[in-house]
């Protein structure tokens, strides 16, 4: 290889796909690529795929017919869930020149230069084993951020009957603190204030290490240099007093907690096969505000599920309005091909699905309205993160409020006292105390 050629990444799906497109990154250019924004011509484009749902799939297949269009004679890279899914119809996608799944994706660029020497389609895709251990890769930088996604958990064997991670994920699996330590250590000394310890089911962590998230929280607490640690999606059964009297004591954990709830009735979460009730929810969310006043709490909502009644719908909105969520990605339910859901009876219709999302998305949005505007007159600390042309800088508090204000002074990166002065749709406004 002559060093020059250019690698383009995108990335679909969530944030544990951008830690692992991060840590691909890494590898080619460690290995001398140059790694080139998707929308450049590029010599080889890795797509690293996500299939949550079958819209997942469409935009995978989408994404790589275009960036191959860019350059009709590059290397096009297809991985991630989708390929570790569903083998055969990744194979079926003629644009994709190699095929690799979740586990091949550490040695990615020994796949690219084999298929550049033979010039043929190349395919590796290596079923998950129950005895696998995590992974041992450190990401090192997340270009530009002043937050590091820090990937610390793969697998899931919850098997919610509306979801096909565990068959492209499989077990769990957990990087052991020692090297999370290092890890965050190294991200400290990078410049990096913000960390988000993200997984697959972040809840199972250390359940095949002899431990718990606690513990990858305690690691993370104790590095100097580090300010913040926010945690990623939580199963709501992990919030026991026990967790919360392990955990309150640390003052750089940030008091959000995004808690899975995807319906707010009993009988729709036995059809989803979710391990909890409303009332066992409502006790997580309680205890988490008695330990953490004005805490956000976010969470996820499929609407329109298969047998879900006009009366389940209203259980459920009547539940999410209840809780007051700060934020909440309302989605209607999609297919998945491969899962217990997509075979399920009564079916919605497209039209009542998105009905219920718009009914469900305005609740939701009255809720962090009023979140919103209970920050008024609050000072709390802001992590900036992006400045903008008109003179405004915008980023984080600790509950995961976004705050903009109007500065002349370069911000990006500081954490500031700011004094909420006001809110507008989906931030807070302010000035700096």
């Amino acid at each position: 290889m002559d060093g020059l050629m250019k690698a383009a990444f995108y990335t679909l799906g969530c944030k544990v796909n951008q830690y692992e497109t991060q840590l691909m990154e890494q590898r080619l250019a460690d290995a001398g690529y140059d790694i080139v924004g998707h929308e450049e011509t590029a010599d080889i484009y890795i797509i690293n795929s996500c299939t949550v749902t079958g819209e997942s799939d469409r935009k995978t297949r989408q994404i790589l017919r275009r960036l191959k269009k860019q350059n009709p004679n590059s290397l096009a890279v297809l991985t991630g869930c989708f390929p570790q899914s569903f083998p055969q119809k990744a194979a079926a996608f003629d644009d994709a020149d190699i095929i690799l799944g979740v586990r091949e994706r550490g040695e990615i660029e020994k796949f690219i230069e084999e298929a550049l020497k033979s010039g043929g389609k190349l395919t590796c895709i290596s079923n998950f084993e129950h005895n696998d251990h995590f992974q041992q890769a450190k990401a090192e930088s997340f270009k530009e951020r002043t937050r590091a996604f820090v990937k610390i958990e793969d697998g899931c064997v919850n098997y919610c009957s509306y979801c096909i991670i565990p068959f492209s994920r499989g077990p769990v699996r957990s990087k052991p603190a020692v090297v999370l330590k290092d890890e965050l250590t190294a991200l400290a000394r990078a410049g990096y204030k913000e960390v988000v310890l993200v997984g697959i089911n972040l809840s199972a962590y250390g359940s095949d290490l002899g431990l718990s998230l606690a513990d990858a929280i305690d690691a993370a607490q104790s590095i100097e240099g580090l300010n913040r640690i926010r945690l990623g999606s939580l199963e709501p059964n992990i919030i026991t007093e026990a967790f919360i009297e392990r955990i309150k004591g640390y003052d750089k954990l940030c008091p959000h907690f995004h808690l899975s709830l995807q319906s707010g009735c009993e009988a729709t979460l036995r059809r989803m096969n979710r391990r909890y009730k409303p009332l066992d929810y409502e006790g997580a969310v309680e205890r988490l505000r008695a330990a953490y006043p004005q805490c956000g709490i976010t969470t996820d909502i499929i609407v329109g599920f298969p047998g879900e009644t006009a009366e389940e719908f209203d259980q459920s909105l009547s539940f999410a309005q209840k809780i007051g969520f700060s934020h909440a990605h309302v989605f209607p339910f999609s297919k998945r091909s491969g899962t217990r859901a997509a075979e399920m009876p009564d079916q919605i219709e497209k039209a009542e699905k998105e009905h219920r999302a718009k009914l469900m998305t305005s609740a939701c949005a009255q809720s962090r309205k009023s979140y919103l505007k209970s920050m008024v007159q609050q000072v709390m600390p802001v992590l900036f993160e992006e400045g903008h042309e008109n003179g405004y800088y915008e980023g984080f508090a600790p509950n995961y409020v976004n705050v903009k204000v109007a500065s002349e002074t370069n911000l990006h990166g500081n954490i500031r006292n700011v004094r909420i002065t006001g809110i507008n749709e989906k931030s807070c406004t302010g000035e700096i105390d």
